[in-house]
């Protein structure tokens, strides 16, 4: 943010030396709205998910930026995992059971969509099966 106020200060005071005074207020406008637009970021960077898996539960817990948090939870042995893929559109994860579903990680890249996808879906078959879960 110092870089750019810096260089629009530069840049409007050329303006301004030279008699277009009024550009100046497009480069403070300017100014705010990279301002905003880091703090929004920054804001919904804040927002994150976590999955437990237990014995007798799966527990999806999203926190959002205004720390709220809404928790979803499923049977492991009836919850129904997948991972939609469509061309024109990015990867969703979603979990479906007894007419319930739910879309998370959204906020993920597709490459690591898929990475969870696989840890999750060997995680969910060992559960099954009565393997102890092991994490890394």
């Amino acid at each position: 943010m110092g870089l750019i106020i810096l260089v629009s200060f530069i840049a409007g005071l050329g303006f301004f030396l030279i008699g277009a005074w009024p550009v100046v207020g497009f480069f403070g406008l300017d100014v705010l709205l990279v301002y905003m637009a880091f703090k929004l970021n920054y804001r919904n960077g804040r927002l994150y998910e976590t999955v437990q898996l237990t014995d007798n539960e799966l527990v999806i817990t999203r926190v959002s930026p205004a720390g709220k948090t809404q928790s979803w939870r499923f049977n492991p042995y009836w919850v129904r995992f997948v991972v939609d893929r469509n061309p024109r559109q990015p990867v969703k994860l979603r979990l479906s059971s007894h007419g319930n579903h739910l879309i998370f990680g959204s906020f993920l890249s597709d490459d690591e969509k898929q990475e969870f996808a696989d840890a999750l879906d060997v995680a969910l078959t060992q559960n099954r099966n009565g393997v102890d879960i092991v994490t890394t």
